[in-house]
């Protein structure tokens, strides 16, 4: 499948050239530039070339190039604790409305992706149950 990228999307536009980035490597069907708004030293987003808002909406080659794509970026940063973030809509935290994956080295515990994990209590039978469910629909 061919690239599809959109006019009025920022980081359409940067994989167009239109709007400068540091970029770090380019395929078929990804971009990766090292972020403006970053977290810690080194933090790089990748791009799919598919503009599409939210991940399960991208074509399955797009999501098998951006895997390899961080990994060699995490290789390369040399970072022995990092995150890979991938956030889908607005409550979900998504502030651009294309898919995207953050590579965000984890120096110390002041720097890099800072978040809170707040875990309920779960009723194992609720648990078979919606899984039961998700199987049906997969």
């Amino acid at each position: 499948m061919v690239s599809k990228l959109a006019a009025d999307c920022l980081f359409c536009n940067i994989v167009k050239g239109e709007i400068p980035s540091v970029k770090l490597t380019e395929t078929a069907h990804s971009f990766s530039f090292l972020y403006t708004g970053l977290l810690s030293e080194g933090h790089v987003l990748i791009i799919p070339k598919y503009h599409a808002e939210k991940m399960h909406e991208l074509p399955d080659e797009f999501l098998a190039d951006a895997m390899p794509v961080a990994k060699k970026i995490a290789t390369a940063l040399g970072a022995e604790n990092y995150n890979i973030l991938q956030n889908n809509g607005r409550l979900a935290h998504q502030e651009v409305k294309h898919a995207h994956f953050h590579i965000i080295p984890k120096p110390n515990a002041e720097e890099g992706l800072v978040f809170g994990w707040p875990a309920k209590p779960a009723n194992m039978d609720d648990i078979k149950a919606l899984g039961e469910k998700l199987k049906e629909r997969l």
